[in-house]
């Protein structure tokens, strides 16, 4: 009797070049030719491990946000940092990786957001774009509403409105990085957004 054969690929490198590939040409763009070819294992292999191409994409979305997008939220929460400098730490944070080389340009998310109008999302990954969308405007919320900087500044009376703010303008360099923008171009566009919503 035969053993099974051993697997010759490490599943977390293959999902996260699944995730450079989703990164680069969405959900509908990302044929699977182009994520195994990226991933480095045929196609048997492929779904033996994650499965069929929304399941793998919820698993590498999944993994962007453990890995990429709540990292990147905790800078907001750092002690002894002014909500001044947690804000534009973790803005221009976020920018740096939108217009990281080393990955496709842009935000993962915004990219895979903008196909949902398509109807071509499956339901499952349709739900976990959905939610990662909300999750940056909850956050911001509940920070404007219980940070006691933010509440000296009055944040919160306006808290919700000012979390879209940020989220809107992040969305935009998201999609100005996409088009070969730099980070120090966009830099100016994190400093007035704060400015605008009252954080001095």
């Amino acid at each position: 009797m035969t053993s099974g054969r051993k697997k010759l690929f490490d599943e977390n490198t293959a999902l996260n070049a699944a995730m450079d590939v989703f990164w680069q040409k969405g959900y509908v763009g990302a044929s699977l030719a182009d994520l195994t070819k990226r991933m480095g294992i045929n196609k048997p292999s492929m779904y033996s491990a994650f499965g069929n191409k929304e399941a793998l994409f919820v698993k590498a979305t999944q993994c962007y946000i453990d890995t990429k997008m709540k990292p990147l939220i905790a800078l907001l929460f750092e002690e002894n940092v002014t909500l001044k400098k947690r804000l534009k730490n973790h803005m221009m944070s976020i920018v740096s990786m939108q217009c990281d080389t080393s990955d496709a340009k842009g935000c993962y998310l915004a990219l895979c957001q903008s196909e949902l109008v398509s109807g071509d999302i499956p339901e499952q990954a349709e739900q976990l774009l959905k939610e990662a969308d909300a999750m940056p405007i909850q956050v911001y919320t509940e920070l404007f509403n219980t940070d006691v900087e933010a509440i000296k500044l009055g944040l919160n009376n306006n808290a919700q409105a000012n979390a879209l703010s940020l989220y809107t303008v992040l969305k935009g360099t998201a999609s100005m990085a996409r088009s070969g923008i730099d980070k120090s171009a966009l830099e100016y566009s994190i400093d007035s957004i704060l400015v605008g919503i009252g954080v001095h």
